[in-house]
């Protein structure tokens, strides 16, 4: 498993501006956290997406990838990092 923080500088309202990342050696997430800025802390896990958030559908690209968006800054996390912020994030309440 890999553990990624990435943060996203945009102007758009109901994009998150930071996520956290769970991969599998797949790929695919496994576990997500997004970080709005109206303070909503939202996970989705392979058991419970929403319309507000859910996992990849494609292979995620690779940090070093990711970093090099002008958008973007992404760094790689502690396994224990990502679960802190697992525990302070709500499921979404709106399902797909």
């Amino acid at each position: 498993m890999e553990h990624w923080k990435v943060d996203w500088a945009h102007e758009f309202q109901s994009e998150p501006v930071r996520s956290y990342s769970e991969i599998g050696s797949d790929g695919y997430d496994a576990r997500k956290i997004q970080i709005y800025r109206d303070e909503r802390i939202l996970k989705a896990d392979t058991s419970h997406e929403s319309a507000e958030i859910g996992l990849r559908e494609v292979p995620a690209a690779s940090i070093d990838d990711v970093a090099n968006q002008p958008d973007f800054s992404a760094s790689s996390i502690s396994p224990e990092g990502f679960e802190q912020a697992w525990r302070t994030a709500s499921w979404a309440t709106r399902r797909q």
